[in-house]
Parts: C-alpha cells; sequence; structure tokens
C-alpha cells in the first residue's frame, strides 16, 4: 500500500490504476480505523479491483463544541490496518490540501430531506459537511464504486441521494455494521468510555431489539413504543438524544402501513455520544 498526501499524487496513481483496466473503490473514512472499517475495505477489496482508501478528519463535519481537536488521530495504526484488510491507496491530505481557500471560502454541498431530523438536527451543518468532503473525494478519485458504513444510516441515506441527485457514475454500497460480541456497534468514539461506561453501552442495541421484536409481533404504536424505549435507555444510563422509528428509504417519519422500517438512536453514555440502528421488513399481512 502506498500513502499519498495531494491531489496530484493521488489522480495521477488512480489514473494509472484505471490504465491498466482496473476498477477503482473508495472507502472514506476519518481515521482511527477498527475492525468495521476494516470490513469496509475488505467488501471494496471484493467488487474492485484497486481500492482507495482516505483517512482526513475533516473539520467542515464538525460543531463548534464537538470533538475535532480530540479526534484520535493514528496514522501508523490505520496504515497496518489498512494493508492487512487489501488497500492499496491511502490518502492521507491536510486541511490545507482539501480546502485551500480555507472553509469559509469552501463552495458547500446541501442534501435536503434526508438530512434533515436525527443527527442533522442534533448537529446543525453535519451533514453539508459530509456532503461537502465526500463530493471533492468523488471527484479527486473518480471511483466506480464507494463503501460506506450502514452504522451511520442517515449518512448512507444522504450519500446515496447526492450521487441519485446529482448523477453521479459511482455505486454505493453498504456494509453491515460490526459489532462486539455484547451488541456494541464498533465506533472509533468507543474508546472515549471508561470501563463502567463500556459495560453500559451494549445496553443501547438491545433497546432497538426489543423495538423491533415489538414491531414484528404487530404493535404500530409509535409513540408507546418510543416512550417505552427511552425509558429503557434512561434507566442504563443513557442521556438519550433522539430515538426515533422511520421509513427506511426516505428515512420520513414512518406510518401505520409502511413496511420497510428502520430505528434510529443517538444517546450519551456519559459525554460520548454512541449512535445505531437497526433496519427491518415487515411482512405484508401484518
Amino acid at each position: 500500500m502506498i500513502t499519498l498526501t495531494t491531489v496530484r499524487e493521488l489522480r495521477a496513481a488512480v489514473s494509472q490504476a484505471r490504465r491498466e483496466g482496473k476498477r477503482i473503490g473508495l472507502v472514506p473514512t476519518m481515521g482511527n480505523l477498527h475492525a468495521g472499517h476494516a470490513a469496509l475495505v475488505e467488501r471494496a477489496a471484493r467488487h474492485a479491483d484497486f481500492v482507495v482508501a482516505s483517512v482526513f478528519v475533516n473539520p467542515l463535519q464538525f460543531g463548534p463544541h464537538e470533538d475535532l481537536d480530540k479526534y484520535p488521530r493514528s496514522l501508523a495504526a490505520d496504515q497496518q490496518r489498512l494493508t492487512e484488510a487489501g488497500c492499496h491507496l491511502l490518502f492521507h491530505p491536510g486541511v490545507e490540501d482539501m480546502y485551500p481557500d480555507g472553509m469559509d471560502g469552501q463552495t458547500r454541498v446541501s442534501v435536503p430531506l434526508v438530512s434533515e431530523g436525527l443527527c442533522g438536527g442534533s448537529r446543525p451543518g453535519h451533514f453539508e459537511g459530509v456532503a461537502t468532503v465526500v463530493s471533492k473525494l468523488f471527484n479527486m478519485v473518480q471511483p466506480d464504486l464507494a463503501v460506506f458504513g450502514e452504522k451511520d444510516f442517515q449518512q448512507l441515506a444522504v450519500i446515496r441521494k447526492l450521487v441519485r441527485d446529482l448523477n453521479m457514475p459511482i455505486e454505493i454500497i453498504g456494509g453491515p455494521t460490526v459489532r462486539a460480541e455484547d451488541g456494541l456497534a464498533l465506533s472509533s468514539r468507543n474508546g472515549y468510555l471508561d470501563q463502567a461506561q463500556r459495560s453500559a453501552a451494549p445496553a443501547l442495541y438491545r433497546v432497538l431489539q426489543g423495538l423491533a421484536a415489538d414491531l414484528r409481533g404487530g404493535r404500530r404504536d409509535y409513540p408507546g413504543l418510543i416512550a417505552e424505549g427511552l425509558l429503557h435507555l434512561s434507566q442504563a444510563g443513557f442521556r438519550t438524544d433522539y430515538l426515533e422509528i422511520r421509513e427506511a428509504t426516505s428515512l420520513r417519519p414512518a406510518a401505520v402501513d409502511d413496511r420497510d422500517l428502520v430505528i434510529l438512536a443517538a444517546a450519551y453514555m456519559g459525554p460520548t455520544r454512541l449512535i445505531d440502528n437497526l433496519a427491518l421488513s415487515l411482512p405484508q399481512s401484518l
């Protein structure tokens, strides 16, 4: 695996791979990689001949009181993990490479509807930052496909709409959420949890599983289900940001006759904000 830091070098390397007839895959990341990221790279390698991963902590998607400065940077470990996962090229630019005119002067990309509410409501400007940096990476690499994790369900929906609305010839592939043995979704922010918090954190996914079981059993009183879920999260030690049941494709609030649903949650365990989701398809007979 080679590591490059400039757009010129990146484009030259990708152009060479394309001249060799290789199918190009992209996996954008912010680094501090774990097994979930490795699974995305491995998935990309199954669909592409030349896999590019990016490690860039994007300041444009962080709010003024979020954890940009303390977000973990672990380039050497990331390089090793990417190599083992089958990555061919790591793009590791600086902020000045991505935003040469500064962030205030940067053209921005906004994706309406699916970016509203949920994490978009809690983190104003977040998805504009995501859509902008992903658009830049798509233009720099011009991949045939890109892989994003389903753990960030709303982000994946934003990227799918971005590509569809702007007619980008890129296949977007979702990678299933990778979990620890106790069910906690792997996340770079899990490292912020102390031992007691880490022991309590899997309750987030258990609450989602309980709601999904109730939905599969025929319950449709969404407000009642959410109220019960919020109570369980509070009892487990969480401070809930949101817990919602949405239609899985559009992310609009679920209607009683919807069959493809997703339960989405964001909640704080101590100072650490965790997100998770569970998608389910209900039979037509219910």
